[in-house]
């Protein structure tokens, strides 16, 4: 499956979250060919400001899945995640994440209301490498932001 249809999920999946009143941020983790874990955001629902999709994916995945599997699976968001999400990605030893909508292109939508520092930046002094491929879709991924 290429990078495109998982991305399309993932922004499908930040449509969910929008569409039950949470942010319109979505995640999935894809090991051989196949979905093994999905979130969405949950910061208003569940009324816990750490309740982002990637770090609901990770910790879901990381109590189900054996540590080799989180290295050799890749993690899709619909939008770029932010510092504490990338960190999380870090210590849960996956290896490649793939975004939509960068999150420059997120702060200045939103005013500059967040606290954005490119995941590429936070992992830059990384002792393990996390490949970050994206944008891709960012029009697409762009839309569940919009109004």
């Amino acid at each position: 499956m290429s990078d495109e249809l998982w991305m399309r999920e993932a922004i499908r999946l930040a449509q969910e979250a929008r569409d039950r009143g949470d942010e319109p941020f979505g995640a999935l983790l894809v090991a051989d060919g196949e979905v093994i874990a999905t979130a969405r955001n949950a910061i208003i629902t569940s009324r816990d400001l750490t309740q982002h999709a990637e770090l609901r994916l990770i910790s879901k995945a990381s109590m189900a899945l054996e540590p080799a599997v989180l290295a050799s699976s890749t993690l899709y968001t619909s939008t770029e995640p932010c510092a504490m999400c990338t960190g999380a990605i870090y210590w849960s030893g996956i290896k490649r994440v793939v975004f939509g909508f960068p999150g420059t292109a997120l702060e200045a939508m939103s005013g500059g209301s967040g606290l954005r520092m490119p995941s590429r930046r936070v992992l830059e002094n990384a002792s393990r490498a996390v490949a970050i491929d994206g944008p891709i879709l960012e029009a697409e991924a762009r839309v569940v932001h919009e109004g």
